[in-house]
């Protein structure tokens, strides 16, 4: 008796542990040859970083600014003020490639970047953006992830406590942007505003068909390159 009831005590923690690893399972892109595109889900919409899907529960403290004194993207805090958000989730606004996912250190703290394709409605043309969430207390991704919709890609943090608990959220046209900026004009062409973009894209057609999306991109920089 005590044989069979330890057989079927293992055959549980078996079951579980395989249960467990094919959840933990990631999906990593295939790229070309030359290692210079990456295949890529076309996005079929976008929500909010925070309380997806309408960021219910958050609110926009700070927003974008390119003018001095610039601030470069996003502020999102939670309701209850103060550091009540400390370690919610961050979700990728949509389909994409983790092109980033490390400590920047400095005023960025935890990063992550996730590139998306996705067919603009008017043109049809496919077009390219990146978005970035940083100040994370944990990255829950891995470079060269593909993530959707949804996908939490870490939580919340306070950059080991030089600000009160948000995410800082940044959306680029110009994928050559990575944390340091490399000098890239900080302008219109180069940053948007997240959340008017994610509201004016907020549904696309969707495609099962995968695209190419360029990588290895990234200007030099003193901080983690990214792929």
């Amino acid at each position: 008796m005590f044989r069979a009831v330890r057989h079927l005590m293992i055959l549980a923690a078996v079951l579980v542990a395989t249960l467990w690893a094919q959840a933990a399972a990631v999906d990593f892109a295939r790229k070309t040859p030359d290692g210079k595109w990456a295949y890529v889900p076309l996005a079929d919409g976008f929500d909010y970083p925070v309380g997806k899907p309408d960021g219910a529960g958050y609110y926009k403290a700070r927003g974008l600014r390119l003018a001095t004194p610039r601030h470069l993207g996003e502020d999102w805090n939670g309701n209850g003020g103060g550091n009540s958000d400390l370690g919610d989730p961050v979700y990728t606004i949509g389909n994409g490639l983790v092109t980033y996912a490390a400590d920047a250190r400095g005023r960025w703290g935890k990063v992550v970047i996730v590139r998306h394709a996705f067919r603009e409605p008017k043109s049809k043309r496919v077009l390219c953006c990146q978005t970035l969430y940083a100040h994370l207390d944990r990255i829950d991704v891995q470079l060269g992830q593909l993530v959707k919709r949804g996908d939490q890609v870490g939580t919340i943090g306070t950059n080991r406590g030089m600000f009160p608990a948000h995410l800082h959220a940044e959306l680029h046209f110009n994928i050559l942007v990575n944390c340091g900026q490399q000098g890239i004009p900080k302008n219109a062409s180069n940053y948007g505003n997240l959340e008017n973009f994610i509201k004016h894209y907020r549904k696309l057609t969707p495609e099962t068909k995968m695209v190419k999306l360029p990588i290895g991109c990234f200007l030099p920089s003193k901080d983690p390159a990214g792929l």
